[in-house]
């Protein structure tokens, strides 16, 4: 069983960096002069620069911080903060700022939404740390005669749904179902949503991408090369540059999508749902999928909710599963017929009577404390499998589980067609989220310690050798590099759980692109040329 990192590992890791560092953190007000030098030498618009960089002491620097920080375990007064703020408008600061960063020796966060689970966008363990931005570069060029969209690296999901419905309502794009999830990071992670059994995942449909090197040289597709292409789309773009903008395809859309949610308690028969829905759910028409959550509730009983997106008709989902899916009970009355924008904001749960306007807001986010984990089921959980883990998340009392389906276009691609490699075999993946309000002493660690307990004790239903992990699902449990940012053998463990064999291609791809590892984080993908350590 494998065992999450520990407050004694975690003190162990912020000293080890501290010490790696070859520099002494650099005060603040040094690093900016120095910084706000750098970049003004290297541009041609040198009267700009003050105005795209926020050091600690500027009045805007924590609002600007804290717009893009989605989780609250990170917006506490003890978190890591970062000595400067950079907030690009244009290509040539994003070069000159790698360049600068480069020069001084300092590390370089890259943040396009803000939604990684662990922070890694905008905190760190090192000594001295500065943040790059993305949020002005929210461009979206919508080409629906070639079926194309050009979008930068710090638009959200929900700007991108609303541009591509201003142009065309019969086209869609294959993605998350939380507006505000920034392109840069959900995209060069793999990026999934409910259309994931037809059309696969976001990066299925990246056909080409601008990205700033270690140089500070702005590459196109043809530019990178293939390998470079290949990493960037399932393999993080933080580990290798700076994500400017993909260019993805479109994806077509019925004019007529339905919706619906229906939920049972233990009680009402929940449990043989959920062994029906394992059968139903990774098997079924490929336009059908049918996301899995379960709660415990009140009265210490398990809600189970089937939240579904079917691209047709109301008839024809309620024919298909009244065959393959009786226990559901579904009935036509349940069942939203819509528009596919407007499926959006049903997926998103705003439930405060937003129009489609809202998905242009990239505010529109509660933000409070939060941790997730995911594993991958590749064969069905029995009955007495369900029955000890509704048990034990009665018990725990607060952690959700959310099973996603896998199947139809997933099952097509093969596990090296880009680094994501949780393609035919995986019937399900498990996201684990547990969520808090309180910032009161304990509640971290109570929480935390619950959804430890439930990963741990879903062991025996879940993949092995290794047990996968979506790396979009950002979870600093399963590894971290504690020996300093250039560590290998740290690496290589995290490594194989997010991309299994592909690790191996990243590794080498990691080490031609960046050999000097500027571009790292605590989950970065180690270099070959580190191996010894």
């Amino acid at each position: 069983m494998e065992k999450p990192v520990s407050l004694l590992s975690t003190v162990v890791i912020v000293l080890l960096l501290h010490v790696s560092d070859s520099l002494a953190a650099p005060s603040t007000h040094s690093l900016f002069a120095t910084f706000l030098n750098c970049l003004q030498t290297h541009t041609n618009q040198p009267n700009q620069v003050s105005n795209i960089v926020f050091s600690q002491t500027n009045t805007s620097y924590d609002s600007v911080l804290k717009a893009s920080a989605r989780n609250a375990r990170f917006n506490s007064p003890s978190a890591p903060k970062p000595l400067l703020i950079i907030t690009p408008r244009n290509e040539n600061h994003v070069q000159n700022t790698v360049i600068c960063a480069k020069s001084i020796g300092i590390q370089l966060k890259i943040r396009s939404g803000g939604h990684d689970f662990e922070g890694i966008s905008y905190v760190s363990q090192a000594s001295s740390f500065i943040i790059l931005d993305m949020f002005h570069f929210e461009n979206i060029t919508v080409d629906v005669q070639n079926e194309i969209a050009v979008i930068e690296a710090g638009a959200t999901l929900g700007q991108v749904y609303y541009r591509i419905y201003e142009k065309s309502e019969v086209h869609g794009f294959p993605a998350g179902v939380c507006p505000t999830v920034g392109v840069g990071g959900h995209i060069s992670g793999g990026g999934y949503g409910n259309m994931i059994r037809k059309h696969g995942l976001s990066v299925d449909h990246v056909i080409d991408a601008k990205i700033v090197d270690v140089n500070g040289r702005i590459l196109d597709r043809e530019a990178m090369g293939d390998d470079l292409f290949w990493a960037i789309r399932g393999g993080g773009g933080a580990s290798f540059g700076v994500i400017l903008s993909y260019t993805v395809k479109l994806v077509p859309v019925p004019e007529t999508v339905t919706v619906f949610q229906v939920d049972k308690t233990l009680e009402q028969n929940a449990t043989d749902v959920v062994l029906q829905w394992q059968q139903v759910a990774p098997h079924t028409d490929e336009r059908l999928f049918m996301r899995l959550v379960m709660q415990p509730v009140k009265k210490r009983t398990i809600k189970v909710s089937v939240m579904a997106l079917f691209l047709g008709g109301a008839d024809e989902v309620v024919t298909l599963l009244g065959k393959e899916f009786p226990l559901l009970g579904l009935k036509k009355e349940i069942c939203h017929e819509m528009r596919w924008i407007d499926s959006v904001v049903w997926w998103a749960n705003y439930n405060d009577g937003s129009t489609l306007n809202a998905l242009l807001d990239r505010s529109h986010y509660r933000v409070h404390y939060n941790k997730k984990k995911s594993d991958y089921v590749e064969t069905p959980i029995s009955k007495d499998g369900f029955n000890l883990i509704w048990k034990k998340m009665i018990e725990l009392g607060r952690v959700v589980l959310i099973f996603n389906p896998y199947g139809g276009r997933m099952n097509e691609i093969p596990y090296d067609a880009t680094p994501f490699p949780h393609r035919a075999g995986n019937l399900y993946k498990v996201q684990y989220s547990v969520t808090w309000e309180e910032a009161r002493d304990g509640a971290d660690k109570n929480f935390i310690g619950q959804i430890r307990m439930l990963y741990n004790y879903m062991t025996p239903f879940v993949s092995k050798n290794p047990r996968s992990a979506y790396f979009n699902y950002r979870d600093l449990d399963i590894g971290v590099k504690m020996h300093g940012k250039d560590s290998y053998q740290d690496g290589v463990v995290y490594g194989y759980k997010y991309f299994n064999r592909n690790i191996e291609r990243l590794m080498k791809i990691k080490t031609a692109i960046d050999p000097e590892n500027f571009f790292w984080n605590e989950q970065s993908i180690p270099s070959l040329g580190r191996k010894s350590n």
